[in-house]
């Protein structure tokens, strides 16, 4: 009867991964070999040379790991995260000295809003003390943020730090929005369990870390794909599917402005992260300073970057009001948290094209810098291909994400007249066009 009822792209369907996802190697072995890697990287920021080109955690860091990450959002939902090393040593800290108190009201109200404020603190904190650029400055991030897990598994239980706290989580969850890969109970069996060993756990597994019941799950925004669920499950109600990219962002049943707002923030940080690697940046640095009257870095950045982060919400305000306007029964504030989502596809899209420059022109400082642990030196051309090749890559993948962003408009409008969901496409155009423009421009490495 169980099988039955699976949809027939289900990949716990094909025995090879079944037995994989449901044995004890998964996801152990992804984890054990991240902590490892990730132990040599923090020893090599904080302990290795100074020059970013020539460590290898900098280069492991900012030109490998951090570019490929919104491509395994997209194409693997929040597979990271059950990989992350920050994750598996939460765990190992709740088991041995960890008191399992609940999280607490505050966390869990305003955990999004937390994760918000963190992400956009860390992204000012780079461009101020120039932590990309500095080994140690990296290093030392990371030491902070795996102090905070710490501390938090210490007393909360689960991945309290993950779901409530974690900026990058964050950001995974409103990518995994519009990944490729979801998981979720088969709702005819989960109706009739009495178990609920999906969020309790059970002698197979632990309950889920992120505090989700399959039965009730209409996004991935929370789901690691960690597979506890599927172990623990007494029913096989599981399944694991392939889905088209975006299609959940119109059948979100709770739509919440935290998401909205955070997928405004996230383009103006890409907006950010382009224009400061641009040579126009002197030019805007001296236009700030001009009506500022200093030349205080610290002050001239914060207010490029609070003005990069208030044009898109700006933007997303303004057309909620006009399309209010325009008479689709909704007002101002709904349409913005509710069409708010369909910018991620263009977030995703500016992200991956950013980071396509430093992976395809920086990307052999990787190599090199592994094989130079082993006492081998690598000398040559960072890239892997030209700046020209780069850009009409760039160009493609901005394109896929608008075409993405103007359908996810379309459904999560229900497919109503066009001219009353016009602002919205003209806005998604709008952003298109700013980052086609910027990465049209000169861009420096960082290696």
């Amino acid at each position: 009867m169980a099988n039955t009822a699976k949809k027939p792209n289900n990949l716990l369907n094909v025995p090879l991964i079944r037995s994989f996802i449901k044995s004890r190697w998964y996801p152990g072995i992804f984890q054990w070999a991240g902590i490892i890697v990730f132990s040599v990287m923090v020893y090599q920021l904080v302990i290795g040379t100074v020059n970013p080109s020539k460590n290898f955690g900098s280069s492991m860091t900012w030109v490998l790991w951090w570019p490929i990450i919104p491509v395994l959002f997209l194409v693997l939902g929040r597979f990271w995260c059950a990989v992350c090393p920050f994750g598996k040593i939460s765990d190992i800290v709740r088991h041995v000295i960890g008191s399992e108190k609940p999280v607490p009201k505050f966390l869990k109200k305003y955990g999004i809003w937390l994760i918000d404020i963190f992400f956009i603190l860390i992204t000012w904190a780079d461009h101020i003390w120039g932590i990309v650029g500095s080994p140690r400055g990296s290093g030392y991030l990371l030491l902070v943020l795996l102090t905070m897990v710490v501390a938090t598994s210490v007393f909360y239980e689960r991945r309290t730090f993950c779901k409530t706290l974690c900026f990058l989580g964050g950001l995974a969850g409103n990518y995994s929005r519009a990944g490729m890969l979801e998981l979720r109970g088969t709702p005819d069996i989960c109706r009739t369990c009495k178990t609920q060993a999906c969020y309790k756990g059970n002698e197979k597994a632990e309950g889920c870390p992120m505090f989700q019941y399959a039965r009730t799950m209409d996004t991935s925004a929370d789901c690691n794909l960690c597979a506890n669920c599927v172990k623990s499950c007494p029913h096989d109600s599981i399944r694991i599917t392939v889905r088209k990219p975006t299609s959940e962002l119109w059948g979100i049943k709770n739509p919440k402005a935290e998401h909205a707002f955070l997928a405004a923030v996230i383009m103006g940080i890409v907006f950010v992260q382009n224009i400061t690697m641009l040579e126009i940046w002197q030019e805007i640095l001296q236009t700030i300073e001009s009506v500022t009257g200093t030349t205080y870095y610290p002050i001239n950045f914060t207010i490029a970057f609070v003005l990069s982060i208030m044009i898109p919400f700006a933007l997303l305000w303004g057309t909620a009001k006009i399309t209010s306007s325009l008479g689709n029964h909704a007002t101002a504030a709904e349409n913005f948290v509710k069409f708010g989502y369909a910018i991620i596809p263009l977030d995703l899209a500016g992200h991956l094209a950013h980071n396509l420059f430093h992976i395809l022109t920086e990307g052999k400082a990787v190599w090199f810098n592994t094989v130079s642990l082993l006492g081998i030196t690598l000398t040559g051309e960072l890239g892997f291909a030209s700046t020209e090749a780069v850009q009409i890559l760039q160009y493609i993948i901005v394109a896929l994400g608008t075409i993405g962003s103007m359908y996810a408009v379309y459904r999560i409008g229900n497919r109503v007249n066009s001219m009353k969901l016009l602002p919205y496409y003209t806005t998604m155009i709008l952003f298109a066009g700013i980052n086609i423009y910027l990465f049209i421009l000169p861009m420096t490495h960082r290696m």
